[in-house]
């Protein structure tokens, strides 16, 4: 199977957030969301973040996706201070550092997969041959080189996953981030998933899981709790895994 390229290693935190609050206001009332996270996740570490309703998990998730930016504190992303930027410079540095799996696989139904896949491209520019080319490697590479054609609806809820994890990683993005991504699917398509996602990492790719699954966060490498806000553990699940860098 063809292999896409990697970032360059380096012993830099792929992601280091400092101190982050994140505070809302509901009419007269300030909602404090976040309070004080500290924490870096190191190149090709795989961590789940896992927390009850409540916990600032969503909200700690949106500003890992730059789809929203602390109201205190720093957060780094593959080396860029992302806490500052405005949304057209946060739409830049997701389209080219960050690969979305979202539960809902958002996937567009009149379109083939290799279609479905190669639409970061589209806004960066790349030209037809090229987006196509990459498309294809992308759907090679989570094992379906020969679903190219087929559309949504004509693939297992599994299958569509797999097209959204190829999307991911047609732009080779520093960091893929998974919101709740086996949230609709059985326990069969659960597997298959949480199989390509630690084949992705054996091969050096950097993974954030959110999820609310204990057996599904138990997959990754490294969990981290949160309640009301702040950091309650952070636990590796195996500890003859190299070492990363602590939270706070």
């Amino acid at each position: 199977m063809s292999a896409l390229p990697f970032p360059d290693e380096n012993n830099s935190p792929i992601l280091r957030l400092v101190n982050v609050g994140k505070m809302y206001a509901t009419g007269s009332v300030q909602v404090e969301a976040l309070r004080g996270i500290s924490m870096e996740v190191a190149r090709g570490e795989y961590v789940a973040i896992m927390g009850p309703s409540g916990s600032g998990k969503s909200t700690l998730m949106h500003i890992l996706g730059c789809l929203d930016v602390p109201t205190s504190g720093s957060y780094d992303l593959a080396g860029e201070d992302v806490s500052t930027m405005d949304e057209d410079a946060l739409a830049h540095v997701r389209n080219r550092q960050i690969g979305f799996v979202f539960q809902q696989f958002n996937l567009l139904a009149s379109l083939p997969a290799w279609r479905n896949v190669e639409l970061p491209l589209c806004y960066s520019g790349v030209g037809r041959a090229e987006r196509k080319k990459r498309a294809v490697l992308a759907l090679e590479r989570v094992g379906l080189g020969d679903r190219l054609d087929h559309r949504p609806g004509e693939l297992s809820g599994g299958q569509q996953q797999r097209v959204a994890v190829a999307r991911a990683l047609v732009t080779d993005p520093a960091l893929i981030l998974a919101d709740e991504p086996t949230g609709n699917l059985d326990s069969h398509s659960t597997a298959d998933v949480l199989r390509l996602f630690a084949e992705l990492h054996d091969q050096g790719r950097t993974i954030v899981l959110i999820t609310h699954e204990h057996d599904v966060a138990e997959s990754a490498q490294r969990i981290v709790r949160l309640f009301d806000g702040q950091i309650a553990t952070d636990a590796q699940m195996d500890s003859s895994l190299p070492s990363v860098a602590s939270i706070r």
